[in-house]
């Protein structure tokens, strides 16, 4: 049975994308079955995986909308073990879409349930926002990453997301947890943010991954060619941190 995780920060530009795409491949490639479920508007998971999606029949969105059965929706990536499910650009409408739809809380738990015996983690990107689109996310969800930039404002916003949380678990999805605060574009020349990394430890402890997400060139540069850093370089310190993720991850 498939484990949900959602990756959501409201706040963007904090390396939730870059998370999605290389925490699935790093999985795929400890020999865990992955499934990445695009679902955010700008669907740059989904092109950051090598898939072109200006030529896609089913999308997340047809799932969602249309009811479709989730397996005319999945592409395969260059890992045999990780496939995705892509986002497109009419996502962005979906949320008013399903305003009157009934029990519009659910519907992507109930896209994912026929694959939930298919894949060993089912990786959601959610968008950077609150909206009814990450909802669904949370709800259908076992645990949610939450990446936090190690950045002036990086608890900004985190109040927010966790209040959204705990309203999720009261409401609709009593088993969701916090699987762990994400460290990322970490700089150690920098004091700002082993300030950042100090202070999200001492607000969150345990629930703090170990693994922390330096800046890497490498990881900037792999989406442009439709790869994750896996295969653009393997070697690199950005491919090797998120190796270093899926196994904490995984023995969690």
């Amino acid at each position: 049975m498939s484990k949900i995780i959602s990756l959501a920060n409201q706040k963007g530009g904090v390396g939730k994308t870059t998370t999605a795409i290389n925490l699935s491949a790093a999985l795929a490639q400890e020999g865990k079955r992955v499934l990445l479920v695009d679902a955010d508007p700008q669907a740059n998971a989904s092109s950051g995986l090598g898939i072109d999606i200006r030529n896609l029949n089913n999308t997340i969105y047809e799932c969602l909308i249309n009811g479709i059965d989730p397996h005319t929706a999945i592409h395969p990536t260059a890992f045999s073990t990780l496939d995705v499910i892509p986002s497109h650009i009419d996502l962005v409408g979906a949320e008013i879409e399903m305003l009157n739809l009934s029990d519009r809380e659910l519907l992507l738990k109930k896209t994912l349930q026929p694959l939930m015996k298919e894949y060993d983690y089912i990786l959601i990107d959610c968008s950077p926002s609150l909206g009814l689109i990450t909802l669904n996310a949370l709800t259908a969800s076992n645990s949610v990453i939450i990446p936090v930039q190690c950045e002036f404002f990086a608890l900004e916003g985190i109040a927010k997301l966790l209040n959204t949380i705990k309203i999720i678990k009261s409401k609709l999805n009593p088993s969701l947890q916090i699987e762990g605060f994400l460290l990322t574009m970490y700089d150690s020349r920098l004091r700002l943010s082993n300030q950042v990394y100090a202070e999200v430890k001492r607000h969150f402890g345990n629930l703090v991954f170990d693994t922390v997400i330096a800046r890497n060139v490498r990881l900037s540069e792999a989406p442009s060619h439709g790869q994750s850093v896996l295969e653009y370089d393997n070697s690199s310190k950005g491919a090797q941190s998120y190796i270093q993720l899926a196994k904490e991850l995984i023995t969690r």
